[in-house]
């Protein structure tokens, strides 16, 4: 449902018949070059629809929930205002596509041999699929337009969701995702900015109700309160963002989710209308399924680089994902692993050896790791180090 009238501007000034009847195709264009490119959702807003997100996002930042993303912190002015980030926009599209999965990605979690890669990451990386198709709605809508654009996905210091919201996408749930009546919580978004007048979309109402569903499906109390993450908590931020080693506490917690986790999305019953996708939506690659945790302890940098070419995983560099992955064989049970496992407690990479011997600490029998503790060199890293003393000292309780 439109909510500007058509004799008004965004702004509330007088709008002459011509003007809104200019206003009333681009927006129109917009649409159905949204709907070419493959998305299923496309509403419009106005940069000032979320008045309310300075002020929310600085509360998030001085409670320290952002962790170690320093630049929320240091784009939180551009972040929370739109016009901060481009003084002269009038307009803001938002864009979304659907990549639900064909099943419940929690089916994978009871197979402890193999890795979880969260959903949105099994196939090329949505910024650079989801970037090019925005650049090409920009391209035609600036020479149809004759105005000024902006796309933006992600990476940008944009309040996606919010604006999502404002737009009429869907709501931000209790999860604070972006829930969509027609897609669940499946949705990448977009947006691109404009300084054309276009006809602004409703936002939807909260449909979230009494349910928790995904408040209580989270693995590691990630939810202080409803609408409200901390991400120092959350296993997207410590399997993706985080560096260093994982505190000790939450790696049995993670269990086989090598990189993201997608319980609180899966738990949405908002899903169950996401069945029918856009024939763009992008196909989980088959080896990125359910990839096995024995081979992907093997690899080196090249090799890692190599297997996920074009995936958002590369991202996050080799020596972190396989810090994820051996916490995986840790909470595996598999004794297949230890062999692979013992190979890294030589690796390059000290958070790699580090996470090695913690894996092992919990593969091996108590009384062969400890024989293999104490017949060890001293290592070099304070970090390793401490990663041995602690298994020790955890075993011996």
């Amino acid at each position: 449902m439109r909510i500007s009238t058509s004799d008004q501007t965004a702004d509330g000034s007088a709008l002459s018949p011509k003007a809104a009847e200019r206003r009333r195709k681009l927006t129109a264009f917009i649409r159905q070059e949204a709907q070419a490119q493959g998305f299923d959702l496309c509403r419009i807003t106005l940069p000032t629809a979320i008045p309310e997100a300075p002020m929310r996002l600085a509360q998030f930042v001085a409670a320290g929930r952002h962790g170690t993303m320093e630049w929320m912190e240091d784009t939180k002015e551009r972040r929370g205002d739109p016009r901060v980030l481009w003084s002269e926009v009038r307009s803001i599209v938002m864009f979304g596509l659907n990549y639900g999965p064909e099943e419940d990605p929690r089916l994978l979690l009871s197979k402890r041999d193999k890795a979880v890669i969260s959903v949105y990451a099994r196939n090329r990386d949505y910024h650079d699929v989801i970037k090019g198709r925005l650049k090409e709605i920009a391209t035609r809508f600036a020479a149809r337009a004759g105005e000024d654009v902006k796309v933006f996905v992600d990476t940008a210091p944009v309040m996606e969701k919010p604006l999502a919201a404002a737009a009429g996408l869907g709501w931000q749930g209790k999860h604070t995702n972006l829930v969509s009546r027609s897609h669940g919580s499946w949705l990448f978004l977009g947006s691109l900015f404009t300084t054309a007048e276009l006809e602004i979309d409703e936002a939807e109402r909260d449909h979230c109700g009494s349910c928790r569903a995904c408040l209580d499906a989270c693995p590691t109390d990630a939810f202080p309160a409803p609408y409200q993450i901390d991400a120092r908590r959350c296993i997207s931020y410590l399997t993706i963002e985080h560096k260093g080693p994982i505190d000790r506490a939450f790696r049995p917690l993670i269990g086989n989710r090598i990189y993201g986790c997608d319980d609180c999305l899966a738990a949405c019953p908002w899903n169950k209308f996401a069945a029918e996708a856009s024939e763009m939506k992008l196909k989980a690659r088959e080896d990125l399924k359910e990839p096995s945790i024995a081979f992907l302890l093997t690899l080196d940098d090249a090799a890692f680089r190599s297997f996920f070419s074009g995936s958002p995983v590369k991202r996050i560099g080799r020596d972190r994902f396989v810090r994820n992955v051996l916490m995986a064989a840790g909470n595996s049970g598999e004794a297949t692993l230890i062999e692979p496992c013992r190979v890294l407690l030589g690796d390059q990479a000290a958070v790699v050896r580090a996470m090695a011997v913690w894996a092992l600490s919990r593969l091996l029998p108590a009384e062969e790791f400890m024989i293999m503790a104490k017949g060890r060199e001293a290592d070099i890293d304070p970090l390793v180090e401490q990663e041995w003393q602690d298994a020790e000292t955890s075993l011996c309780r």
